[in-house]
């Protein structure tokens, strides 16, 4: 007969619940988690397309070639040590002679060196460009703003007045704002305010079409709802969701307005001596383009150079920004 368990001996029939329970959990502290989650930042339009842009060929490529043109512009002096302002480094006995050791490009008809002249040139051509795209952005771009988000009797106004200028041919009017005001001592200026006159209504009717088609969406009718001010609606929610369109076009324009700079130059009604552009340049060096003709293809080398990186840039923005073209 198996003898039953006293009262006294329970603990040694049934073992002690607290002593199983630590011999099956191990001892010492619980393990503590050494790494710490990295704070990812949200994703944004402009992360991936900057994201984007870094590999892409074409915009490194581009973005080379402006950084090389932006750096002779501003420091003509680290590429050339001719001072082409200084009459005393052009002789007209060696006018039109070929590229030499001390002359790589050549001299022009009155002796100059045609290097140094293309190397200072590109100040002003870059200078009349980029500061005709910063104008038509900025007032295009404040103008459509405006009136897409007022809409009514403003946009109608804004857009009838639009229509107008849109109406004006683009090198005429340059050719007859620059003829008219270019004895007023305004230099290169005149030609930056004919461009602009005349460019501002590109930029304004792709803000506005923008601006119509961000002021629907949900983020703006609930900021509407919750009481915001037209100026913070308007300034908050709708320029950083229409400003990527604005800066493709202006990239883009960027590479025209060289190019008509040039053209206006070429005509006469643009740069003028002793000033320095490529297209007045090329205009001096056409009538004697058969016998010397490196005068005028470096300089019209360069502008197209120039011309080709920016749109270039624009092309490679526009794909970036764009979420369709990826």
């Amino acid at each position: 007969m198996s003898e039953t368990p006293q009262m006294g001996q329970v603990g040694q029939a049934f073992p002690d619940t607290q002593s199983l329970t630590e011999n099956q959990v191990p001892s010492g502290p619980p393990p503590v988690e050494q790494t710490k989650k990295k704070e990812s930042r949200p994703a944004s339009l402009w992360s991936d397309a900057w994201y984007d842009l870094r590999r892409r060929p074409m915009f490194i490529f581009s973005l080379v070639l402006i950084t090389i043109l932006v750096v002779m512009s501003v420091w003509p002096s680290l590429f050339t040590s001719i001072d082409p302002f200084d009459a005393k480094t052009c002789e007209l006995s060696t006018a039109r002679q070929g590229p030499s050791a001390g002359h790589i490009f050549g001299r022009d008809n009155l002796g100059c060196d045609v290097y140094a002249k293309t190397i200072y040139g590109a100040k002003n051509s870059i200078t009349i460009g980029v500061a005709t795209m910063l104008i038509t952005a900025l007032v295009g771009g404040l103008l459509g703003l405006l009136a897409g988000a007022r809409g009514g009797l403003t946009d109608t106004i804004a857009s009838r007045v639009t229509e107008v200028f849109f109406a004006i041919p683009s090198i005429l009017g340059a050719l007859l704002i620059t003829a008219t005001f270019r004895d007023k001592g305004l230099g290169i200026w005149i030609v930056v305010i004919a461009l602009s006159v005349l460019a501002w209504p590109m930029t304004y009717r792709i803000m506005r079409a923008a601006v119509i088609t961000a002021r629907s969406q949900d983020f703006v009718l609930a900021a509407r709802a919750l009481g915001a001010s037209q100026a913070r609606v308007m300034f908050r929610h709708l320029l950083p969701n229409a400003l990527a369109p604005v800066i493709v076009i202006a990239t883009i324009n960027l590479g025209g307005f060289i190019a008509a700079e040039a053209a206006l130059s070429f005509l006469g009604v643009g740069v003028q001596s002793p000033d320095i552009s490529w297209g007045l340049m090329i205009a001096d060096a056409r009538n004697r383009f058969l016998e010397a003709p490196l005068p005028l293809v470096f300089p019209a080398v360069f502008l197209s150079v120039t011309v080709l990186a920016f749109i270039m840039l624009g092309d490679a923005v526009r794909d970036a920004l764009d979420p369709k073209l990826r």
